[in-house]
């Protein structure tokens, strides 16, 4: 099961973990006057930790809300915040200077105090409480008198504003003007395609957003003469900068990648006018003194080809230089500034975050798109810290599917544009989170209103459903219910039976999560079962994890059989990062983690499993043995001798319906398994057709061959792609087929539509037909709920009025719902 369906924490993701405010300690900013850069009354500041400082290794320097260094905490106060910070004890800061005199003659002062409001996760609330108080600083919680007079906007929430007035800010943060925004060319010199209207539209709009000089959401001009934001209180002289960027969520297959090569193709024609010109508007210049108007593209692998291959049809040849930042990359900052679009991938970013001489941490980009941005929804990946951190003057997030789980896959997405106060994670929880997850409705309503001001949003049809956006063919999906076998049954019900037993077995949640691993094995291996046998040991009681927790450390055959529950699933994610586990790490307790997750937690003072909060040390820790694939040599042999299953008899017959109804007609067949599609291609092969497949496992040119390959029209083509529903899920142009087979449901509904419209998508020629392939009676069925679920979440967030309240998705239900067993918190 996928672990990503929660929203962080160390503890698996539920509610009970998330960080809460413990309270504030009064710190003092040293050093004001040894800096040029100067803070405001009521401005939020940022701590950065610097144990590399040569005058004291517990230094924490202070950053405006610019981003620039304005002094330091106090020596005193900085020895006990470093503790915090660098054993995680403490999981967020927030600090804010209060208001204070000032005055145009008024000189600059030494130094000012400061309120460092400290979040911490539930398991670590003693220890910090304890250290503050054992370091001769107060800690002043919800239950001190001066707790009122902080002034975090959190505080303020709960104090001071009543939900009704904040509620009425958010309604009024949509500008009304922006409906008027005109429509715009792309620039005739450089983009050669003509637009379609709904791009000129978009393109209008992003440019607006760019070139706006209106105040940032919330902000407005005070009577005298300064600035406040009117949902936190926080003031300022000095007029805040313009939030220049935004969400670009157009539907997947509305041909966003044009409409963002026409915005760049835009910005170089009119750097272009303006070198010639003598114009005397101050522009960012570069270090050899020119302006720099280079775009930094940031993607998945799989999107590279998507970009070339745009680039090559819809641009003059030549027009936009282009550098690739990946395998074999340059050191030269000054290098890549002479490109107009830098493209790179997320995993470099993550590997290059914190590393210096790395040239795209130190360039201030004139643009950065997230293309794919849905890749960065746990905000506890190194990748997505990496993004957040970079340097750049315009910034968009570019997805089809901003939100796959919950809500709080927004607030990574927040953090990289840089807009406050939701940019931070303890108000993005308070003002918008919570009253989600409690089903407030005022919740959705700020969502909605939030997204409304910075998000353009359209899909392929209206909201009525009878007319398409743009000129495609329509799409239709439909069920593809399949009995299965009596064998198969007896195996399925003989497995389904004993995962409810276990379930029931360990009964309180706190037992389930304990157990989590061998409830995601029985997950598992029902869904395999769905699929076919031949994907599971055929010894039954080798399946079965044990009655009680194991210790792997003494079964070397526990240790390959969770090492085989990642291997296995395309879906599995680590459940501190929630990202598919690098270096997987089993615990001698059953659970598995990245290597660099659970070595950070180990490194704190808990040191214990975030899921079973069973005590560790580096010695319960063991790398994950390589699974073996004796099947895996492209011959398609797999389980050759062994009766078909039922779903792989109805996938066949269904490609033998298409194929004699249109023999050149083209079909994707998506898995999640990739031993699954392996299995097909024997079966496939010997009915006839010509195949390909295409999955994580290959090279990045490897798949751009095979997507090619596709492509090709002719008597002798490939008729069937096998492909992996991540390795084919974005960025990828299918519409050479027209007819998609779901051969499992997968637990996001948005890693699904990303599939089906890799073919249903500009371009495509035909009606798409969408299969799904469904085994009646089982826990498939119940993956369908669960995806209508957060169906209604993802339509209701960008609507405009209404719209269904948001369940509260926890790990712990999603797991009894799976395996059927009925649950108050699911209203069964």
């Amino acid at each position: 099961m996928a672990a990503s369906s929660s929203h962080g924490g160390c503890g698996g993701g539920d509610d009970d973990n998330e960080p809460f405010l413990l309270g504030f300690v009064v710190a003092k900013l040293v050093g004001l006057r040894h800096y040029s850069s100067t803070i405001n009354g009521r401005e939020s500041v940022s701590l950065v930790r610097e144990p590399l400082n040569r005058y004291d290794a517990n230094a924490i320097a202070a950053h405006n809300r610019r981003g620039e260094k304005v002094g330091h905490v106090d020596r005193d106060t900085a020895r006990v915040l470093a503790h915090l910070l660098d054993t995680r004890l403490v999981a967020a800061t927030h600090a804010i200077v209060p208001k204070h005199p000032s005055g145009k003659n008024r000189p600059k002062p030494f130094k000012l105090p400061c309120q460092v409001h400290l979040f911490a996760h539930p398991a670590s609330a003693d220890a910090v409480r304890s250290a503050v108080s054992g370091s001769g600083l107060s800690l002043i919680d919800t239950g001190h008198a001066e707790f009122s007079f902080s002034e975090s906007a959190i505080v303020q929430e709960q104090t001071k504003k009543s939900d009704r007035d904040v509620d009425r800010l958010f309604a009024r943060v949509v500008k009304e003007g922006e409906g008027r925004i005109k429509p715009m060319e792309a620039p005739e010199d450089v983009v050669v395609s003509d637009l379609f209207e709904h791009q000129k539209d978009a393109l209008g709009w992003l440019v607006h957003r760019e070139e706006s000089c209106d105040l940032p959401p919330f902000w407005e001009e005070d009577k005298d003469g300064g600035y406040q934001n009117v949902l936190t209180s926080q003031k300022t002289k000095e007029r805040p900068l313009p939030l220049k960027g935004g969400i670009f969520a157009d539907d997947m297959g509305l041909g966003k990648t044009l409409t963002l090569l026409s915005l760049i193709a835009r910005s170089k024609a009119r750097n272009v006018v303006a070198k010639k010109g003598k114009g005397t508007k101050r522009r960012k210049v570069d270090d050899a003194g020119q302006e720099s108007r280079t775009t930094l593209v940031v993607c998945p692998p799989s999107v590279f080809s998507s970009w070339v291959t745009q680039l090559e049809e819809h641009t003059e040849a030549g027009s936009l230089k282009v550098y690739m930042y990946h395998g074999e990359r340059t050191k030269d900052k000054k290098e890549l500034l002479k490109y107009d679009i830098v493209i790179t991938t997320y995993s470099i970013l993550g590997i290059e975050f914190g590393q210096e001489g790395s040239p795209v941490n130190d360039i201030e980009w004139f643009r950065v798109i997230l293309d794919e941005a849905h890749v960065i929804k746990n905000s506890a990946a190194r990748q997505t810290k990496a993004v957040i951190a970079l340097n750049a003057q315009r910034r968009w997030v570019v997805t089809g599917t901003p939100i796959q789980n919950s809500s709080f896959d927004l607030y990574p997405l927040m953090a990289f544009l840089k807009f406050e106060p939701f940019s931070i994670k303890s108000y993005w929880q308070s003002l918008i989170q919570s009253p989600l997850v409690k089903g407030d409705k005022a919740g959705l309503s700020r969502l909605q209103n939030l997204l409304g001001a910075i998000s353009l949003r359209r899909t392929k049809e209206t909201e009525s459903g009878s007319k398409s956006l743009v000129n495609i063919p329509p799409k239709t999906v439909v069920a593809c219910y399949i009995e299965l076998s009596s064998e198969e049954r007896e195996y399925y019900d003989q497995m389904e039976l004993e995962g409810r037993n276990k379930m029931l077995e360990f009964g309180a949640g706190d037992s389930i999560m304990r157990n989590y691993s061998t409830v995601l094995y029985f997950i598992l291996r029902l869904r395999q079962l769905c699929n076919d046998v031949a994907l599971c040991p055929l010894d039954m009681k080798a399946w079965l994890p044990g009655s009680s927790l194991e210790d792997v450390s003494k079964n070397p055959e526990l240790l390959k059989k969770l090492a085989s529950l990642v291997d296995d699933g395309d879906d599995f994610d680590c459940p501190i990062c929630l990202s598919p586990p690098s270096k997987t790490v089993i615990t001698s307790c059953t659970h598995i983690y990245c290597q660099t997750c659970i070595l950070k937690i180990l490194k704190s003072s808990s040191s214990r499993c975030p899921i079973c909060r069973h005590a560790l040390s580096k010695e319960d820790l063991f790398i994950a043995p390589e699974v073996q694939h004796p099947d895996e040599d492209g011959s398609g042999n797999l389980g050759s001798d062994k009766p078909l299953s039922s779903k792989v008899q109805a996938l066949l017959e269904l490609l033998k319906r298409s194929q004699k109804e249109d023999p050149l007609s083209k079909s994707v067949v998506f898995s999640q398994f990739r031993r699954m599609l392996i299995l097909l291609e024997g079966p496939l092969k010997r009915a006839g057709f010509n195949i390909l497949r295409l999955d994580g496992s290959m090279s990045a040119k490897k798949r751009s061959d095979v997507i090619k390959r596709f492509a090709m029209v002719g008597p002798d083509t490939p008729t069937v792609l096998l492909a992996s529903l991540k390795a084919a899920g974005a960025g990828i142009n299918l519409t050479a087929a027209s007819t998609v087979y779901l051969f499992d449901p997968w637990w996001n509904p948005g890693v699904e539509e990303q599939a089906m419209d890799r073919v249903h998508r500009i371009g495509q020629k035909k009606a798409v037909k969408v299969v799904r392939l469904l085994v009646k009676g089982s826990i498939e069925e119940r993956i369908l709920e669960l995806q209508e679920r957060k169906k209604r979440l993802i339509s209701g967030a960008f609507g405009r009025k209404g719209g269904a309240k948001e369940n509260k998705e926890m790990r712990l239900e999603e797991l009894r719902l799976m395996m059927g067993i009925s649950s108050p918190a699911w209203g069964r």
